[in-house]
């Protein structure tokens, strides 16, 4: 499974912590797998630059240090629920997605409590330690029965919620606190919710914790909630180490308040041998049980967590969105499916509009950073557009030289839209305007700084008309899984920016020979043409040029719209989808003999 071929393209992926042999390989088919057990932090941090994928359970600690090192890290997968050892924060800047399964190991961690409870219960540790030391203590280790009692559940998720339903079958009374729970989920359940700790700990017998590690929960069970609990109560935790205060633990075990402690988890682990230290006496305590973090150790959560990150891995290095990221919105398989050929089209849209519109050599070069993103017909139906928003921050900066390097993605869209001093504002509709053949169409309106947002779509009319004479207006849709681009500006086209490596945008004056010389120009040049599309002036107050109706030109070109106007002569766009660089004296060429009034070259 260890990758040894420097020289392979595939994708690498590298595995500090052991995983379940099934899901490295599914890993191993298409991508590049390095096993690397036992690495210290220094050690991580000089080889992760060359990975794309990082793959860990609890041990590894991934820290903003280690992520600020890791130039191609696209992915960290956590084979299982918590996220306690990855810096998210750090990752989400980075455009580093975070994934975990929440659903792998959910039955083990349930099983394990309810095996925790029933060895305190029964002191099963202690007398099989017993009995194979040649002692028969039968008086000393009378247990009490679960039957009857009445079990505290702190955290009614899907943990929380398998563990009250065991408890049920084994006959307790089940009282919960969790303030997001569902009342119907609960009742249906048996489980009587409560408000407060304050109400849930004098009434449990016994105590089980299943709530993440947040600022809000850590120590959150410490000596004076400890106290509130039952003479004679019982603790569990199979959650995270730190939720429970580990000296108040002891001092109540000591004091003989509580009757026992199950442990599964500790604020360090493993936890100090310092013979003086808190969480070494503890896991010495006659009256608690304590286990080395195995709530998600089952051969069958192993392999369920190993398989389902790994999954993940393979989507998102695919282009795919997971299915549990924990920095980013999780999208329904079936709308991620209809929105994907639009994800393609909406970064192409935002490219072209960097390169056409605001490009150096344009005739109006300002980059303008308000736009609105017009959804209509089916994609205005979506529950979630973000894969759209990320993709169109994408395609607006990823030509910009000063943003090399970035990854832009739907973890950090937002936030670099922000940084940047971009403002989206999408708009949905239902019916695509006028009589669209398109089951949807985006739009891009790219609205100059002065002119506020727009409050709704703009309407198919206004589309048309001269109201939208200082905006640029990208229109596109879908076909077969494939983008087309329908609108530049004024000019009604339609071709696949999928079909060109280099889009070459020629703006001239519909006029016979026009083809010819710049097909002439560009194959003397050795510049292989793959398709060409004639987009006519369709929008705008009639087709013909005013002075007015354009954007500003140079004044060679205006000088020749000048000329044309009294000829009648309409405006067009030529798009060439064309093989390989194409040379500035090639354009002043075009723009010379070739009678064109401008150029833009855009690369896709």
């Amino acid at each position: 499974m260890n990758g040894t071929n420097g020289a392979t393209n595939k994708p690498k992926v590298l595995v500090p912590e052991k995983l379940s042999p099934d899901g490295l390989a599914l890993l191993s088919k298409t991508l590049e797998v390095h096993e690397k057990k036992g690495l210290t932090a220094e050690q991580l941090i000089e080889i992760i630059a060359e990975y794309d994928a990082l793959l860990v359970r609890s041990e590894t600690k991934v820290t903003a240090q280690l992520l600020q090192a890791a130039k191609n890290l696209k992915v960290v997968a956590r084979a299982g629920v918590g996220v306690d050892n990855v810096d998210v924060p750090a990752a989400t800047k980075l455009g580093i997605v975070v994934v975990n399964s929440p659903q792998g190991n959910i039955q083990a961690a349930a099983e394990h409590t309810i095996a925790l409870l029933m060895s305190m219960a029964r002191n099963i540790p202690d007398g099989c330690a017993s009995t194979k030391g040649g002692k028969w203590e039968r008086s000393r280790l009378v247990g009490v029965e679960v039957k009857g009692k009445t079990l505290g559940v702190i955290g009614l998720g899907k943990v929380g919620l398998i563990v009250a339903r065991m408890a049920r079958g084994l006959g307790m009374n089940v009282v919960a606190s969790d303030p997001y729970a569902s009342r119907q989920v609960a009742a249906a359940n048996n489980v009587t919710l409560v408000q407060t700790l304050n109400e849930l700990l004098p009434q449990s017998d016994f105590l089980t914790i299943h709530t993440p590690m947040l600022a809000s929960t850590k120590g959150m069970m410490s000596t004076t909630e400890l106290n509130m609990m039952k003479p004679g109560g019982r603790i569990l935790n199979v959650a995270r180490g730190g939720i429970v205060d580990e000296s108040a633990l002891l001092d109540a075990l000591n004091s003989g308040h509580l009757a026992g402690a199950a442990i599964d988890v500790f604020t360090a682990e493993p936890p100090s041998k310092d013979p003086e230290g808190t969480a070494a006496k503890l896991v010495a305590h006659p009256r608690c049980v304590a286990t080395p973090h195995l709530g998600a150790s089952t051969v069958e959560a192993q392999e369920n967590v190993s398989i389902d990150v790994c999954e993940q891995v393979l989507d998102i290095l695919s282009g795919a969105l997971p299915r549990s990221a924990v920095n980013a919105p999780i999208i329904l398989p079936a709308e991620y499916k209809t929105l994907q050929p639009f994800v393609k089209l909406v970064e192409r849209m935002g490219s072209i509009y960097t390169q056409h519109f605001s490009s150096p050599g344009s005739s109006n070069s300002a980059f303008r950073n308000a736009f609105d993103l017009i959804y209509e017909g089916e994609l205005s139906s979506m529950t979630s557009t973000k894969p759209l928003f990320a993709a169109l921050i994408k395609g607006l900066l990823s030509p910009i030289s000063d943003a090399e390097g970035l990854n832009i993605n739907i973890v950090n869209a937002e936030q670099i839209a922000k940084e940047r001093g971009i403002f989206v504002n999408e708009q949905k509709s239902r019916d695509p305007s006028g009589t669209s053949p398109y089951s949807s169409l985006v739009t891009l309106v790219a609205r100059p700084p002065s002119r506020p947002s727009s409050v709704t779509r703009i309407a198919a009319e206004d589309m048309k008309s001269d109201k939208t004479k200082s905006q640029h207006i990208i229109s596109g849709y879908c076909s077969d899984n494939k983008a087309f681009i329908s609108r530049l500006d004024r000019f009604s086209t339609s071709f696949s920016p999928a079909d060109a490596g280099t889009l070459l945008i020629c703006h001239n004056y519909d006029a016979p020979g026009k083809i010819g010389t710049v097909g002439s120009i560009l194959g003397r040049e050795s510049v292989n043409i793959n398709f060409m599309s004639v987009a006519p002036a369709s929008y705008g107050p009639g087709n013909k040029f005013e002075p007015g109706s354009g954007v500003a030109t140079p004044d060679a070109a205006g000088q020749k719209r000048r000329e044309s106007i009294d000829n009648g002569q309409r405006e067009a766009l030529m798009i060439l989808g064309v093989d390989g660089d194409v040379k500035q004296e090639v354009i002043k060429e075009l723009i010379g003999a070739g009678g064109v009034l401008s150029v833009s070259v855009v690369n896709l």
